[in-house]
């Protein structure tokens, strides 16, 4: 039986639990506390912070190989293991040009994939002639560790900007260059895709999604997204070159623009399993969760094809500081036809925290019908 040690345990190793179970794989995972969603599905547990490199050696002790529930590593402390021999999957030098975002849009462009304009705000002396490049609104955005609408700002006029910039801890932060421009781009739709890659270098890809964002933290994922033949091929082989470029093996899952010219940018890069992923679960032949399990462990990728229309799936996101478990709303979600409800298990809610989602299977694709499924079950979830 292979064991496979996850660094993260939040509700994406959580939801690697029944994949493992049918692949006859073991999870060990290293996470800081004994409350986070995944110590109850694994086989072991190391209890540190994601981020310490003494415990991901005791880790691999435990493990045949190890992959990654979020990206908040020190790569440098866990490339000493990698030329000790531990095996990590996806390799850590295809993570180390996606960890800072400024790097990433770098690597990016310089693969002839279309981004937003960018620049690092690490050259104060030439910011307003940057900006004047770009035009306001600007987005403001941390290169490191922000997700979820974190570290995310849109900035509409010079004086803001410079407000924003006066905060003391953004003014630490300048000083260390954490941060980058990039123009606004005025989309027509968000979007993403989930692509898997094998050791042997197969790829398969799901199918293109449309993200619905609040606040700039995801609340609904339509599958499939309605865009055109053409759209979909460019976003296929944007997912095969970054794939390829990085020697991937496991999911990644890339979020992209399209523009009111119709025009595809890719927004950012996941090296792992993502929300925009979750409705594979129950409406694909394979989900993300088995596919990735599938390519760290060396096994053949799965068929990632919808087995429905359709689906819609909801963010149940935290709207208050509590402790409960919102029984009865998820007994009322969950009498909605096709309806399956996953509770991540979480002991406090807290606003904007993902407590569990939703995805609704459809019999036909329309996207209206999608959105009003999607709001009767906000309707439900979120006080009036």
């Amino acid at each position: 039986m292979k064991r496979v040690g996850v660094i993260g345990g939040g509700q994406l190793a959580w939801m690697m639990a029944d994949a493992a179970q049918k692949l006859g794989v073991e999870l060990v995972v290293q996470t800081p506390s004994e409350h986070d969603p995944a110590v109850s599905i694994a086989k072991e547990t190391v209890f540190a912070p994601v981020d310490d490199a003494t415990a991901t050696e005791i880790l691999a002790q435990k493990c045949d190989v190890i992959t990654f529930e979020n990206e908040f590593v020190n790569l440098d402390a866990l490339s000493v293991l990698a030329h000790q021999g531990v095996s990590f999957r996806p390799r850590l030098e295809a993570l180390a040009p996606l960890l800072d975002k400024y790097h990433q849009r770098c690597y990016l462009r310089d693969l002839g994939l279309p981004v937003p304009q960018f620049f690092a705000l690490d050259d104060v002396e030439n910011l307003k002639s940057q900006i004047e490049y770009l035009g306001f609104p600007i987005v403001l955005k941390s290169r490191r560790h922000g997700y979820d609408g974190q570290g995310t700002f849109i900035i509409q006029d010079f004086a803001t900007l410079e407000q924003k910039l006066s905060d003391e801890t953004t003014t630490q932060s300048l000083n260390q260059s954490l941060f980058l421009l990039e123009e606004f781009v005025p989309f027509e739709r968000e979007l993403a895709i989930i692509a898997a890659r094998s050791v042997e270098g197969e790829i398969v890809t799901y199918p293109v999604v449309e993200t619905q964002q609040e606040q700039q933290v995801c609340r609904r994922v339509i599958a499939p997204a309605e865009i055109t033949p053409t759209q979909a091929a460019e976003i296929q082989a944007i997912a095969h070159t970054l794939l390829n470029s990085l020697e991937v093996v496991g999911i990644f899952g890339i979020e992209l623009f399209l523009g009111t010219n119709g025009k595809v940018l890719v927004n950012e890069i996941a090296p792992r399993t993502h929300n925009s992923g979750h409705f594979s679960i129950d409406a694909c032949e394979t989900s993300q969760f088995e596919q990735h399990l599938r390519g760290v462990c060396g096994l053949p990728l799965g068929n990632p094809a919808l087995q429905c229309a359709g689906a819609v799936m909801v963010n149940l996101l935290g709207y208050e500081n509590s402790h409960s478990d919102y029984q009865s709303q998820r007994q009322q979600i969950a009498e909605i036809p096709q309806a399956h409800v996953h509770w991540y298990g979480k002991t406090e809610s807290r606003p904007g925290r993902k407590l569990g989602h939703v995805t609704v299977l459809l019999d036909n694709q329309n996207r209206e019908q999608a959105i009003a499924i999607a709001h009767s079950i906000e309707s439900i979830w979120y006080p009036r």
